[in-house]
């Protein structure tokens, strides 16, 4: 299965996408999430493991995006609680193409999809108040705050994202 946009291809995570994406992980771009780095090599395939596992099972997808021209990995979005007729979006970029509109078109392109896969009565988009980028992109496909969560590291509000009917 694969995802196209304009400038990039998703696909499902592979185990060969670990060392790019574990070379591009840091504490700057997770600040923002609700987890921490890994730590290792070792403590990363721990998780990815853990990815390949609930694709399987269809509960979660992670997907990679790549760049269309060069193949350079460019960050993942994840969809959780697929089955549910609410799953949650996630999305983390490498810190070098920030600012450039990624993001929107790969939660665009990934809110097509899973609308299309799924009984989708809405997304929901969690966030911290403080990402303002992050809250654009919800906001570009019709998102409303609908709840506010407290998480260790950050304040955050849940974006309900109408799924994109065709």
């Amino acid at each position: 299965m694969h995802l196209s946009t304009q400038r990039t291809i998703l696909r499902p995570f592979a185990p060969g996408d670990a060392p790019d994406i574990f070379a591009c992980m840091s504490p700057a771009i997770t600040r923002f999430m609700a987890w921490e780095p890994p730590s290792t090599p070792g403590d990363f395939e721990k998780v990815w493991r853990a990815w390949l596992d609930a694709a399987r099972d269809g509960t979660e997808f992670h997907f990679v995006a790549r760049s269309c021209n060069d193949n350079r990995f460019l960050g993942i979005v994840g969809v959780h609680a697929a089955r549910s007729d609410t799953p949650e979006l996630g999305i983390w970029l490498r810190s070098d193409v920030h600012g450039k509109g990624l993001g929107r078109e790969l939660i665009g392109a990934v809110i097509g999809w899973a609308s299309g896969s799924f009984p989708v009565r809405h997304f929901e988009y969690p966030v911290a108040e403080e990402n303002v980028v992050s809250r654009r992109i919800a906001e570009t496909y019709g998102g409303e705050v609908r709840a506010r969560r407290s998480d260790p590291k950050y304040q955050s509000v849940v974006y309900h994202i109408p799924p994109r009917r065709t």
